[in-house]
C-alpha cells in the first residue's frame, strides 16, 4: 500500500475511488434525504469533503498529465470529465489509470 501512495498514479487512483464514492453517496443518499425528509446533516458534512476530493482529483490529474507527458486530447480530458459523471472516476480508474499504474510498476523494477 505504501508504494501505491508513493506515485502520482497510485494517489490519483485512490482519489478516483474516493471522489467517485463521495459523489455517489451525495447523489443517491444525501440529496434524497435532504429533499424528502429535510435531513441536511449528511449533505453539510459530505458536501465539503466531496469538494476537497474533487479539487484534489483535478490537481492530481493535471500533475500526472504533466509528469507523464499525457496528451490532453487523447487521455487527460477523459480523466477530467470522469469526475462529473457518476461512476466515471471508477470507470476511468479501471480503463486508464490501472494500466498506467501497471506500466509504472514495470518501469520501477
Amino acid at each position: 500500500m505504501k508504494s501505491f501512495l508513493n506515485s502520482n498514479i497510485g494517489r490519483l487512483r485512490l482519489l478516483a475511488v474516493l471522489e467517485g464514492s463521495s459523489l455517489l453517496i451525495l447523489l443517491f443518499f444525501s440529496m434524497p434525504w435532504k429533499q424528502l425528509y429535510n435531513i441536511t446533516l449528511l449533505t453539510s458534512i459530505l458536501g465539503p469533503i466531496h469538494g476537497i476530493l474533487f479539487l484534489l482529483f483535478v490537481i492530481n490529474t493535471i500533475n500526472l498529465a504533466i509528469e507523464n507527458n499525457l496528451k490532453f486530447k487523447k487521455t487527460t480530458w477523459k480523466i477530467l470529465i470522469a469526475c462529473f459523471i457518476p461512476f466515471g472516476t471508477i470507470y476511468i480508474d479501471y480503463k486508464i489509470l490501472k494500466p498506467l499504474y501497471e506500466i509504472h510498476l514495470r518501469n520501477i523494477k
